[in-house]
């Protein structure tokens, strides 16, 4: 059977991929010297104290060759294809390192997909990529199918504040001393594969209708799967899961806690909709 190999960037629940036994790469937080593997010795409580005490924000790297070579030589002694899932390659380095360890295992059959994608928009392509694995689809069905996916996939999101985007160095100090002053709330926008600041509007309510508007205008009365992220504003969270499934055609759902190699570049409160249509 086709094993389906992922990054912890999916932003899946622990829950989904235990069931569907999808191994997941970490992905390396530093702060400073010090070195994490998300999900393996630093969760999201640690991620936000450790900010606070060190009042900087950490940087992260992809996943190593090595990791991936692993679960290549595994499926290799069971005669396994492999596609491997990766976040967005426009902002990671995690789709080539799962592409390098193809030349560690020559023996392992594997592809290696770019989701052009963050959090939950790659999370809705390992789901399905999984399901039709576990179906008997070949590689190939699959392939076909995500690259659909990626065509008819959107994701919106908008930070609460720009704190953590001046600490990152993502905006200059004064403006966004002058941006807060004003209550002024990016919108940001997946465009192939990056993301973009498109516009601004002026206070947290209206930033979160607009991504509703948004996602409106991007799919109509289409049938769509819905993931709903937050980075530790579990309220506004549901509130915008609320909009969405009142105005838009959503056959499914899914509610996340933003992971914190996302999460460092908006920081908490961050919230936003990754989708695609059906």
């Amino acid at each position: 059977m086709l094993k389906v190999i992922t990054d912890t960037t999916c932003n899946l629940a622990p829950e989904l991929i235990e069931a569907h036994h999808i191994p997941t790469a970490p992905i390396a937080i530093q702060f400073g010297e010090e070195s994490y593997d998300e999900f393996v010795n630093i969760d999201r409580d640690l991620f936000y104290r450790r900010i606070e005490e060190t009042g900087t924000i950490p940087t992260t790297s992809q996943p190593s060759p090595a990791w991936f070579a692993d679960q290549y030589r595994q499926a290799a002694e069971t005669k396994s294809p492999v596609l491997v899932i990766t976040v967005t390659s426009k902002h990671s380095g995690t789709h080539d390192s799962a592409t390098l360890a193809r030349s560690l295992v020559p023996e392992a059959d594997v592809e290696v997909f770019d989701s052009a994608a963050v959090s939950l928009g790659t999370g809705w392509m390992v789901l399905e990529a999984v399901k039709m694995a576990a179906q008997g689809a070949t590689r190939s069905a699959v392939l076909q199918r995500l690259a659909k996916f990626r065509r008819d996939s959107f994701l919106f999101l908008t930070p609460s504040t720009l704190k953590y985007l001046q600490m990152s160095g993502r905006v200059g100090k004064l403006q966004g001393a002058i941006a807060s002053m004003l209550n002024v709330k990016p919108i940001i926008i997946l465009k192939d594969g990056m993301l973009e600041a498109r516009e601004t509007v002026r206070t947290r309510g209206k930033a979160l209708e607009r991504l509703v508007t948004l996602a409106e205008q991007a799919v109509g009365k289409a049938p769509i799967r819905m993931g709903v992220v937050h980075a530790r504003a579990l309220e506004e969270g549901r509130k915008l899961l609320d909009m969405v499934t009142s105005r838009l055609n959503c056959e499914a759902t899914m509610l996340e806690d933003l992971v914190p190699s996302l999460a460092v570049h908006g920081g908490p409160g961050v919230v936003g909709l990754a989708f695609h249509k059906v």
